[in-house]
């Protein structure tokens, strides 16, 4: 148990640092202004897959980390008013890009798996990401018309 946290508060921590400079160079916010709201978080993550391990059954640790999260900005909390104070600071889409690059990494090292998929599968993708990004498209022109901005 004992390695694993040493696993997870290493990953947080590089994850917490590359979303504080996402935070930064995307949003110009600061990493010392959002360093306590990034702590904050980590140490959210770290209690959901602490619990998560602990608890019987098998519910996801994503869970575990929502409710910690939860449950620490709620208003009756002692010191929630300062947990979301020091969190808003960090920016949604700076926390999105190291996940998806950290995805994108797992991915790329099961190449042998998705290479086993065959040359159909790289079809199916290609459509169905060329379908989502026309219906986007298409829902988001509609929309912008009716709202008389474009």
């Amino acid at each position: 148990m004992l390695k694993n946290i040493q696993e997870w508060t290493l990953l947080l921590s590089i994850f917490g640092i590359v979303a504080l400079l996402g935070n930064w160079i995307g949003y110009n916010v600061l990493p010392l202004d959002a360093l306590l709201g990034m702590i904050v978080l980590v140490l959210i993550c770290l209690a959901g897959l602490i619990i998560q391990k602990i608890m019987p059954g098998n519910i996801p640790s994503v869970a575990y980390v929502a409710i910690v999260g939860i449950l620490v900005s709620m208003p009756w909390m002692p010191g929630s008013a300062k947990v979301v104070e020091w969190t808003t600071s960090v920016n949604l889409l700076a926390l999105a890009t190291p996940i998806l690059a950290y995805a994108g990494i797992a991915i790329g090292r099961s190449w042998t798996d998705f290479v086993k998929l065959g040359w159909r599968s790289i079809v199916v993708a290609v459509c169905v990401l060329l379908g989502t990004f026309i219906g986007s498209a298409l829902i988001a022109e509609v929309v912008l018309r009716m709202q008389g901005i474009i």
